[in-house]
């Protein structure tokens, strides 16, 4: 069985990363450049896993979680430049798993 990942990320070179280290052990990969773009794709394909940044254009990482949560259980991992306890406490209360 194949699992779909879903990144969302509005650097390039993060995404080619994560989308190379993804792919070569054998994972599906999605991505959106904001977070418009990436509910569009949560409501259009199975998503089996997230990673979202916090700070991306359009709709951030925290709102894009909500929107989620409102439908779909499948784990959201924050990814994230923000290192402050509150922030990940945010993140966490608003619906992410890490």
């Amino acid at each position: 069985m194949e699992y779909t990942i879903l990144i969302a990320e509005d650097d390039k070179d993060i995404v080619n990363l994560l989308r190379l280290y993804l792919e070569s052990n054998g994972y599906r990969v999605v991505t959106a450049e904001n977070g418009t773009r990436a509910y569009e794709l949560v409501e259009s394909q199975k998503i089996d896993l997230a990673v979202l940044d916090i700070m991306m254009p359009g709709m951030d990482g925290y709102e894009l979680t909500v929107k989620i949560r409102e439908e779909h259980d499948f784990p959201i991992i924050f990814l994230s430049a923000k290192n402050q306890d509150h922030d990940k406490i945010l993140g966490l209360n608003m619906g992410a798993d890490d």
